[in-house]
């Protein structure tokens, strides 16, 4: 790189800039101490024009050569000032005060080294300018507000503009003080630190916030106070200079307010919520009180994504704020739809789609008394001078309409506070479309839960049941935890909960799905681990149609626990497929976690279930549950489990006093996961309420199984019964005997219905069919299935049982 004087094809420079050129010597040196710049001050500091020196070692123009101590310390500096002797061209040494700066090789700083920029005044050619002068009109003229003051105190000089800060002129102020000046607080701190710079002849600073005369808003200065000293040292005044620090001070306020409104609003997907935490955030900051009115049908995307405005504009009062308690300002009630006139702030910064400021006048206040007599007071008595409307838009949808008015602060809204209120407004107004959503799909994903889940638990006599449902907090979601309670053939009953993985609609869904699953597996009476097998399948299938493959992480997954229950035999058959085991309280003894083969979870695929069978004592206490219940943020899955085992051994004999105690102790809060529990106190059918017999397969053992039963009929007092019963009994164990295989029983029950059951040992099951006219069977079924309410088969491991179930006669 070479710099030299103007060549003729370059533009000619100003008489300035040629005088800069000449009165400063510049060279350029790189990393290996060549020459690469050379300026025309510098051929008039040392002789040698640029064609002389350039690509020569830099040390030739040393007259004596630097100590290794400072060329040591060069190469790590970033800059390096000294004095340094050259030698002139004509051979005499030239002192020369030296700065020097280190910077990247080339214009552009792109080079891979680095090389130094040396430069040092070089003597005007003319005469030097006044600068007592300069110094003089600089102070006057200074950009910031400066006063001097003698030891007294009172003032000498200021300049310009602190004459346009005061509204005074010099001679106006000279002999005053600053207390005198201005009246305010503010004014004797700054005396009070005026004295101590005479007494210490130190600096004092402070920063103060005035309310200067003609201004409608405070003020805040920067202020500095030096001494002014004698060439004695002796302190002589004060120099007092100030900075108006108000447009910074207030953006850095405006910024703090943004920072803030992030933080603040939004904590939660409750609308109301949102709307009231923005009127929190903008009152005292930006207003002296703040409405939050929202469309009527915020649900309504249709309405809200329309393109012309309802008339009248109709709006309902969500949230608002003041700076005085109560809110007195406020005309509409919180949850009120009001109308509010097509004159009015919000009116008509909904129907522009862009934010307003509104000053107060006579003229819009009478428009006011006429339209909105009731508003017009309030603004009137308190004062209303300035007001600032933001429409509420998110994704494309106008929401309502936040309203900010001022009636303390004295100083009216701004363009920079329209700004303000706008970025607050909007980062409220999706969060309040988020609360929007998230409520409608709430409410859509509680609705359909709560018509999947059982409305009523039927009344059965194998057990007494109590259960209960809470959704998850709203930040949650609404999950996919249920419970059932499925009566099954022969008095017995089936108990289920499970937890369908995920939140929302989709796991409301799926929870459907599986609960009508389980119900239709339980009709076919299959055992409790059978039942999860094809439970596992039917969720696999599931994931395949959502396009999921098995045991992914968008996978449907669930976990279940189905039990058994036969009061007849008091044995329980339970299995489980990633559930939370359930608690045992049988009469007389501790209660304790049923110890279960956990199975897999539901989903995974391949992997077997195992079943349990025991037998529960007449008044045992069966609790099953989620999940939900027993974890919780902050406590361990252990300490879960203990606390619902002390409170299930203080258990009373109401199951729903019991229900409602758990819950109490183990979430005493809001639940953060959905929760379902049911708990299940057994009954057992004595042989008061049982008969079997064993059956000869024999066609003339017919006859004297009929005799039997009737005479068990007529003990439990149903002589109506016995004929239909014992044509039930006749095709049932005809049956049984000319198709199936020995042991044959045949069993009655009596609870609220009476229950014929005949098993065999074939596994073969019969199938109703329609006989021919001319047919001497085939009847034998379809006669069953008219004289009874219900009727069926369930396969055991021994064979088959076929079962009838009759109405008691009443009466």
């Amino acid at each position: 790189m070479m710099q030299s004087g103007t060549t003729g094809d370059e533009p000619a420079a100003s008489p300035v800039q040629a005088d800069g050129e000449a009165t400063t010597a510049r060279a350029v040196v790189d990393a290996h101490g060549m020459v690469t710049g050379w300026s025309e001050g510098a051929r008039r500091l040392v002789g040698y024009h640029a064609s002389e020196v350039a690509g020569r070692p830099a040390a030739v123009l040393l007259a004596d050569e630097l100590p290794a101590a400072t060329l040591r310390s060069i190469v790590e500096l970033r800059r390096w000032n000294g004095t340094v002797n050259l030698r002139h061209r004509d051979g005499h040494l030239v002192p020369v005060s030296l700065l020097a700066h280190r910077r990247m090789q080339g214009p552009s700083g792109d080079g891979d080294g680095h090389e130094w920029l040396l430069v040092s005044p070089v003597a005007r050619s003319h005469a030097e300018p006044d600068e007592d002068g300069l110094l003089g009109w600089s102070l006057t003229q200074s950009p910031c507000t400066m006063a001097l003051y003698d030891t007294g105190l009172r003032l000498l000089r200021v300049n310009a503009d602190m004459e346009r800060v005061m509204g005074l002129s010099e001679a106006e102020m000279r002999g005053l003080r600053v207390s005198e000046i201005v009246l305010d607080a503010e004014s004797d701190r700054t005396e009070h630190l005026m004295r101590r710079v005479l007494e210490t002849g130190e600096r004092q600073h402070l920063r103060a916030t005035l309310q200067l005369a003609g201004s409608q808003r405070e003020s805040l200065w920067s202020v500095s106070l030096a001494p002014v000293r004698d060439p004695d040292g002796t302190v002589q005044g004060v120099l007092l200079s100030a900075h108006n620090m108000t447009d910074e001070h207030l953006a850095r306020q405006r910024l703090a307010l943004i920072a803030e409104a992030g933080v603040r609003i939004g904590t939660t997907l409750d609308l109301a919520r949102t709307a009231q935490e923005l009127a929190d955030v903008a009152v005292g900051q930006l207003a002296d009180f703040v409405t939050v009115d929202l469309l009527p049908d915020i649900d309504d995307d249709q309405e809200l994504r329309a393109t012309t405005l309802a008339d009248p504009v109709m709006l309902r009062r969500v949230a608002n704020q003041s700076v005085l308690p109560g809110c007195p300002e406020a005309v509409v009630a919180l949850g009120t739809v009001a109308v509010y006139p097509a004159t009015s702030p919000a009116a008509e910064c909904l129907a522009s789609g862009q934010p307003s400021i509104h000053q107060v006048t006579r003229a819009g206040m009478a428009r006011w008394a006429n339209e909105a007599p009731d508003r017009a007071e309030r603004m009137r008595r308190f004062g209303f001078h300035s007001v600032l409307a933001v429409p509420m838009r998110a994704r494309g949808i106008t929401l309502g309409v936040a309203t900010f008015s001022r009636h303390r602060r004295a100083d009216p809204f701004e363009q920079d506070d329209l700004l303000l209120a706008a970025e607050i407004t909007a980062r409220a107004a999706l969060s309040i479309d988020n609360a929007r959503r998230y409520t409608r799909e709430r409410t859509t994903a509680l609705t359909l839960q709560s018509s999947l889940l059982p409305q009523r638990l039927p009344r059965q006599p194998a057990v007494e049941v109590a259960s209960r449902y809470l959704p998850a907090s709203a930040q949650v979601g609404v999950g996919g935890d249920w419970f059932d309670v499925i009566p099954l053939s022969g008095a017995r009953v089936a108990l289920v909960v499970g937890d369908v993985v995920g939140h929302g609609i989709q796991a409301s869904a799926s929870m459907g799905r599986l609960r009508t699953a389980v119900r239709t597996l339980a009709d076919v009476d299959l055992p409790p681990d059978e039942l999860m097998t094809h439970l596992d399948d039917l969720v696999n299938r599931l994931s395949a149609e959502a396009g999921e493959p098995p045991g992914s992480a968008a996978d449907i997954g669930a976990t279940c626990l189905y039990a058994v229950y036969d009061p007849v035999s008091r044995r329980c058959c339970l299995a489980r497929a990633g559930h939370p085991a359930p608690v045992l309280l049988t009469p007389g003894s501790e209660p304790q976690l049923l110890d279960l083969p956990a199975g897999p979870p539901l989903g995974l695929g391949g992997l077997p279930f195992e079943s349990t069978e025991i037998e529960l004592p007449e008044g045992s206490l069966l609790a099953l549950y989620t999940d939900g219940l027993i974890e919780e943020r902050g406590r361990d899955l252990d300490d879960g489990i203990d606390a619902l085992l002390q409170v299930l051994a203080r258990a009373g004999p109401s199951l729903e006093s019991t229900c409602d105690t758990v819950l109490q102790a183990l979430l005493p809060d809001r639940a953060a996961d959905d929760v379902a529990l049911l708990l299940a106190r057994t009954h057992a059918l004595d042989s008061a309420h049982v008969a079997a017999w064993d059956v000869p397969p024999e066609p003339s053992a017919v006859a004297d199984i009929r005799g039997r039963v009737g005479r068990q009929l007529q003990e439990w007092g149903l002589g109506d019964a016995i004929f239909v019963t014992e044509l039930l009994v006749s095709e049932l164990v005809t049956n049984a005997i000319r198709h199936a295989e020995p042991p044959i029983e045949l069993r009655l029950i009596l609870d609220r219905h009476l229950i014929c059951e005949v098993t065999d040992a074939s596994s073969t099951a019969p199938h109703l069919r329609r006989a021919r006219v001319y047919d001497e069977g085939g009847r034998g079924l379809l006669l069953v299935a008219q004289l009874s309410r219900s009727w069926g088969t369930r396969h055991t491991h021994r064979g088959k049982t076929i079962w009838a179930e009759q109405a008691l006669p009443t009466g």
